[in-house]
């Protein structure tokens, strides 16, 4: 199928072809349609599968019929709530983008930098605006931005936006929309917390889910070293001489972790940044222009950092640190396998990651490939499942002396 088969308007039409697009991924194949008939939805899918376009590309096309004719101030007519800053960025430059030829207005606002660059923007008037949560409470509180016209709203990444303490902020964005719109609601994973949140903000949705698991781990070369975590940086290090990667992805659990990781690399001439949540907004976007550019070679990123990272051509993905949640790691190694590319993933494992480990091989239907030998592997660190003492019944019973002379007791088992 092509995007021409689906209806799409032709200002759309032409600046899709400039981007190179030319046929929809599964999620776009099957949530445009949905959303051009202005039907709520509810999606099940990653970063990575598309999802940005399959809402995008409505948008553009439903503002764009239904424009008024008459001059005035333009009023927020569509509403996309995201996480982050970063992926707010990502997403109002895909609507620029798309809608290059509509004559719609796009705006972003996210906190961290002052407000006054993103007010003056509101006040020449936009049609889409994406924020993320906390900036754009504040702003309606001023009174800068009004939710009234809002015809058409969209709530992405709704488990991460759980995940960082939103929800309070959601429903009360929620609670200033009008009754009367179009609500489209995404999220990678769906526990009762969001399937609960999602039944607030919609009516009776079309559903729609693109294999979150699955998916993506099959596109992507999977391999696992067993090393203890001391070694870790060292096993780093060899990987990246030994390996000649353009562009390498380094998730840390914690932002501290990810500043040291920058220094050790950084000792060894590897050009290096990190992103994380104490970073400001323009050191984050210099550290990401800097990689997209090449002159970073590695970007070291916690989880919620990385949020927003669209790399075309993403070399290798490293899991420093293993994910305590199995649907993490399916969105972190889905950044080197974009859509239909095809991409390598590393990860490392220390002793106490192995419960993570088991739980995402579960989660992916596969064992991933573990390198046995390498100059860091730990005699502790087997690359097996076998238990790191005996089992209760075959260890000893032992004798512990409580005092002089002949007094003993029977020691009891651990």
């Amino acid at each position: 199928m092509t995007f021409s088969q689906l209806e799409i308007i032709d200002p759309i039409l032409k600046a899709l072809d400039e981007q190179g697009y030319t046929n929809p991924t599964p999620i776009q194949e099957q949530a445009i349609p949905i959303l051009l008939k202005g039907r709520d939805l509810l999606g099940c899918a990653q970063t990575g599968t598309g999802k940005t376009a399959a809402f995008a590309i409505p948008i553009l096309q439903h503002l764009f019929l239904n424009r008024q004719s008459k001059k005035g101030n333009r009023k927020i007519k569509a509403l996309i709530v995201t996480p982050t800053r970063e992926l707010a960025i990502q997403i109002n430059n895909s609507f620029k983008a798309y809608g290059k030829h509509t004559g719609l207005r796009s705006s972003v606002v996210f906190g961290g930098v002052k407000q006054h660059q993103q007010v003056n923007e509101l006040r020449q008037g936009v049609d889409i605006l994406v924020a993320t949560p906390g900036r754009l409470l504040d702003l309606m509180q001023q009174g800068i931005i009004s939710l009234a016209n809002i015809q058409i709203s969209v709530l992405d990444e709704a488990d991460h936006m759980l995940d960082m303490g939103f929800v309070h902020d959601i429903k009360r964005i929620i609670a200033a929309l009008p009754s009367r719109r179009q609500s489209l609601f995404f999220s990678a994973t769906m526990p009762n917390e969001i399937v609960s949140l999602s039944r607030k903000i919609l009516g009776n949705p079309e559903k729609i889910t693109i294999n979150p698991e699955k998916a993506t781990a099959d596109r992507v070369e999977q391999s696992l070293y067993y090393v203890i975590k001391k070694a870790k940086a060292r096993l780093l290090i060899h990987l990246l001489n030994k390996g000649n990667y353009e562009s390498v992805l380094v998730f840390s659990r914690t932002k501290y972790g990810s500043d040291k990781i920058v220094k050790i690399l950084n000792k060894a001439d590897y050009k290096a940044e990190a992103i994380h949540g104490n970073k400001s907004q323009s050191a984050r976007q210099r550290a990401l222009k800097n990689f997209k550019e090449g002159t970073t070679k590695v970007l070291v990123a916690t989880d919620i950092a990385a949020r927003g990272i669209d790399i075309s051509e993403l070399s290798l993905v490293v899991n420093y640190d293993l994910p305590s949640v199995a649907e993490t790691y399916v969105h972190r190694i889905g950044r080197t396998g974009r859509a239909s590319a095809s991409g390598i993933a590393i990860s490392f494992c220390q002793a106490d990651e192995r419960q993570y480990l088991k739980e995402i091989q579960k989660l992916i239907g596969q064992k991933i490939k573990v390198i046995a030998e390498h100059p860091f592997v730990d005699e502790k660190e087997e690359a097996t499942e076998a238990p790191s003492r005996p089992p209760r019944q075959n260890r000893k019973r032992t004798t512990k002396k409580t005092g002089s002379g002949n007094n003993y007791r029977q020691g009891r088992k651990r």
